[in-house]
């Protein structure tokens, strides 16, 4: 990782922020970016040793095909996006309006496919590059009052696949990370009540675990890796029997 300049969104708090943190430490370059430049100062602020910061929304294309402009002109280069900006509401499909659905897909799927759109013909004109998105473990597990969120990150998961067998070919590696729930500031907004969070505080994993995960995915360039790894398997029965799962484990995915 020694000096790659790594371009993360959504690093305002988080796993954004605590990759961030990590990868200095191994020597590479993070660059920040996100809607709240305060916040993303003081993420920087914890980061030992170079970095940028960079305000970004990633469901403006203007903005973010100007904000990889100026990374360009200031590193020279983009090695690694890591496409991380999201967020979640859980919501019954009865009672969430029509907005909930657009707004989860403009920013985690279509935030995705933008900031990807801006990097990759300069990871092309390097030959060389990866591509990490954070997708979700309910992009593979549909659970009640997730129809929104799950769908925005099938749609990551869809694309991620595609765009792997696509990009192979040219030098571009394409990887995907499948978090479970993650001990974060995610869940105020999608589970304001904390009911959800109270019931799967037994499986939530440490940001810095996550974090961790993702700077391996980033040194070895695993295509896909799903957390915690206790989870893979559960992943892999549910693929080949969802019925039988639903029937057995369908209390346990439906907590919210």
């Amino acid at each position: 990782m020694k000096d790659k300049v790594v371009l993360l969104s959504g690093a305002s708090s988080g796993i954004g922020a605590v990759t961030a943190k990590q990868l200095a430490e191994r020597g590479a370059i993070p660059v920040l970016t996100g809607r709240n430049l305060d916040k993303l100062r003081e993420s920087a602020e914890a980061v030992a040793g170079p970095c940028s910061v960079f305000p970004m929304d990633v469901t403006d294309m203007d903005q973010v095909t100007e904000t990889v402009e100026a990374i360009i002109a200031k590193h020279g280069k983009i090695d690694i996006l890591l496409n991380n900006a999201g967020f979640g509401k859980f919501e019954s499909f009865i009672d969430a309006p029509i907005g909930s659905f657009e707004s989860m897909m403009d920013t985690n799927y279509m935030g995705i496919v933008r900031c990807t759109k801006a990097v990759l013909p300069y990871m092309l004109k390097q030959g060389d590059g990866h591509i990490v998105n954070i997708a979700s473990m309910a992009g593979k597990i549909g659970s009640s009052k997730s129809t929104g969120y799950s769908a925005s990150k099938h749609a990551v998961l869809g694309f991620t696949n595609s765009l792997r067998m696509e990009l192979k070919p040219l030098g571009i590696r394409v990887s995907a990370v499948n978090p479970g729930p993650i001990d974060t500031s995610f869940f105020e907004l999608a589970d304001p009540s904390g009911s959800y969070v109270k019931n799967v505080s037994w499986f939530m994993m440490k940001p810095e675990y996550v974090a961790k995960s993702i700077v391996r995915v980033m040194e070895r360039g695993k295509a896909e890796v799903d957390l915690p790894k206790s989870a893979a398997a559960g992943i892999k029965l549910y693929q080949l029997f969802p019925r039988v799962v639903d029937r057995f484990f369908g209390n346990l995915f439906n907590r919210k």
